[in-house]
C-alpha cells in the first residue's frame, strides 16, 4: 500500500510543479500603447525571487503575479513611476534595475569610479617608484 501511494505521489508532482511554472491565462492587452508601456516597464523591473532576471523574462510564479499586478495598476491610471513607488514600498529599493540616486545610494553609483581612481593612482605610485629606482649601473666590461 506504501509503494501504491509513494509510485502515485512521483506520478503527481512534476505535474503539479509544470502546472505552477506557466502562466495560466496570457495578459490582454487593450491596445499596441499598453502593451509597449507594459512591457518597457516590466523590463525595468528585477523579479524578486530570481534576482537576475526582469520581471519580463522571470518564469517564477511571483513574477506571472507581480505582472498582473503591474498591467491592473496601470488600468487604474498610476503612471510609471507611481507602479515603481508601489513596488519599491512593497520589496524596497532591489525591485528597481536602476536604483534612485539618493544619498544612501551613492556608494552604489560613484564606487565603481572611485575604485578605478584609486586603482589608478596605485598603479602610478608603483611606476613612478619602479622608474626611480631602475638606474642602470654602467659596466665598461660588459658588451650589449
Amino acid at each position: 500500500m506504501k509503494r501504491w501511494l509513494l509510485a502515485l505521489l512521483l506520478a503527481i508532482a512534476p505535474l503539479s510543479a509544470m502546472a505552477q511554472a506557466t502562466d495560466p491565462a496570457p495578459l490582454q492587452f487593450q491596445d499596441r500603447a499598453e502593451e509597449t508601456r507594459f512591457h518597457a516597464l516590466v523590463s525595468e523591473l528585477r523579479c524578486v525571487m530570481c534576482q537576475n532576471q526582469s520581471l519580463a523574462d522571470s518564469n517564477a510564479q511571483i513574477a506571472h503575479d507581480l505582472r498582473r499586478e503591474v498591467l491592473q495598476l496601470m488600468r487604474d491610471g498610476k503612471s510609471d513611476a507611481q507602479v515603481k513607488q508601489f513596488l519599491v514600498a512593497r520589496y524596497g529599493e532591489f525591485v528597481l534595475y536602476q536604483p534612485r540616486m539618493e544619498a544612501k545610494t551613492w556608494l552604489l553609483w560613484f564606487g565603481p569610479a572611485l575604485l578605478l581612481l584609486l586603482g589608478g593612482l596605485v598603479v602610478a605610485r608603483a611606476v613612478r617608484r619602479h622608474a626611480g629606482s631602475d638606474t642602470i649601473a654602467s659596466d665598461d666590461r660588459q658588451e650589449w
